[in-house]
């Protein structure tokens, strides 16, 4: 029997969920929840069904996990607890300083109405909080370090496209090297912001605008740039359309860890991930984690949980059996 889908908001991580659904045997995409007039959304698959937002109840018993691909900042502090109450869930909620306070609220809601939860689900959060877990709790005496890049940072960039004479906009985080290669040595190194990252920004500006002022409102910009080094490229649209359409990531989780009787040996794990594209990447790992929730959620758990709460074969198609077989 097939793990039963849908996925609520189609922009970019929703098209991405619809794809790795596909990749994915055991489950099935039976339908599509939208803000938007569902006669204005086209799909991919051929055998699920575009509804409205509101209509979502209607799909209580005919859904086994709804995976939700609204955004961090304004959706999904609503949106997951509210239909926590009705269905099991899956979100990628990623703003880190607020994951406690989410799960507190998705934790009520999802016992309330007896489901599962499991936020937080992609890279970072995600596949990188499983690796600091491990490499933290393998090597206790040591330093865990997180690089992100070179990829683009779509809220960064949003910061810039709302500056007054810019048209568009794309923003890159870039780790710095001398950093990762000083983080590589073993040496553990105290750091500053700016020294782990660097930003570039790539800007189509509006004809006449006063570009010395949108570069120096980007390079002093509070919470995004003032931290860092940032350049600025002002380029055209043509150049942005063929050089920068798309939405590429990753980054490095670095632990050196100290063992032997006096720390006398060190011991560097290192978990590299290179994107090239960021949503889709994020829904492979959606997907993984709604198989994870369906399966918790037949054996009684309820409430909420996050990635670091799932045993990892519950995120795998296949049986225990072959798991051992196959990776041991």
């Amino acid at each position: 029997m097939s793990i039963r889908i849908g996925i609520v908001g189609y922009g970019n991580l929703g098209r991405g969920v619809e794809c790795a659904i596909a990749q994915n045997p055991d489950t099935e995409l039976i339908a599509v929840f939208t803000r938007r007039s569902p006669e204005t959304v086209k799909i991919l698959s051929q055998n699920a069904t575009v509804y409205h937002i509101d209509d979502i109840q209607n799909m209580i018993g005919k859904v086994d996990v709804m995976i939700l691909c609204g955004g961090s900042a304004t959706d999904l502090p609503h949106q997951t607890p509210a239909i926590a109450k009705f269905f099991s869930v899956v979100d990628s909620f990623d703003t880190h300083a607020k994951i406690p306070e989410h799960f507190s609220a998705v934790d009520a809601a999802a016992r309330e109405g007896g489901n599962l939860a499991v936020i937080s689900c992609g890279w970072d959060p995600g596949m990188f909080s499983i690796n600091r877990l491990y490499a933290e709790s393998i090597l206790p005496d040591g330093k865990s370090y997180t690089f992100w890049g070179k990829g683009v940072s779509q809220g960064h960039s949003d910061a810039i496209r709302r500056i007054a004479g810019v048209v568009n906009a794309k923003q890159y985080t870039i780790p710095v090297q001398s950093a990762l290669d000083a983080v590589r040595s073993g040496s553990n190194p105290d750091l500053t912001t700016r020294e782990k990252h660097l930003r570039e920004c790539f800007v189509v500006a509006e004809e006449g605008a006063d570009l010395a002022r949108i570069e120096r409102e980007i390079v002093t910009m509070p919470n995004y740039f003032a931290d860092y080094d940032t350049i600025v490229h002002f380029i055209t649209a043509e150049e942005m359309a063929r050089d920068h359409s798309g939405i590429p990531h990753g980054g490095f989780v670095i632990h050196a860890g100290k063992t032997g009787k006096d720390g006398e040996h060190t011991n560097i794990m290192e978990y590299n991930l290179k994107l090239d594209s960021n949503p889709e990447f994020t829904a492979s790992v959606l997907v993984a984690c709604a198989r994870a929730a369906y399966r918790m959620k037949e054996e009684g758990t309820i409430g909420c949980k996050t990635i670091l709460d799932i045993p990892p074969s519950y995120l795998s198609p296949a049986s225990g059996e072959e798991l051992r077989k196959r990776l041991l």
